[in-house]
């Protein structure tokens, strides 16, 4: 699937998650039906993904996880937020670039119509 069929199909199934549940409800419960609906759709993912830091030559678990790895190519970063700010997509562009991974999606699940709250990121970042 190339990247931007593969983030249209994310974002669709996001749309059809905030669809049923509405803005308003806590990350963890987004999180749990966007799995939901990625398994029903046949696309791999894995959840809560670790992100280490490599800081000196050694590699340190800070307690950082990705949200989603979609295909191993596409890092999604939940959010239920009022409005996302400008830390919001300096979280998800470190993400990005301590991952390797150079595709993002920041999706607010707390606003009317779901479009109105994806971000799209794209980064240029080789593999630590």
């Amino acid at each position: 699937m190339e990247d931007k069929a593969l983030t249209q199909a994310i974002i669709g199934a996001a749309i059809e998650v905030h669809k049923a549940l509405g803005p308003g409800l806590l990350e963890s419960a987004y999180e749990t039906c966007l799995g939901a609906e990625l398994n029903a759709l046949g696309i791999p993912f894995k959840r809560q993904v670790p992100l280490p830091i490599r800081y000196r030559n050694e590699q340190l678990d800070c307690g950082y996880r990705l949200d989603f790895v979609v295909y191993n190519r596409v890092v999604i970063e939940l959010k239920s937020v009022d409005q996302i700010s400008p830390i919001h997509r300096a979280q998800l562009l470190s993400y990005l670039r301590l991952s390797g991974h150079s595709i993002g999606l920041l999706i607010n699940f707390n606003v009317t119509r779901l479009t109105d709250g994806v971000t799209r990121l794209v980064q240029d970042y080789a593999k630590p």
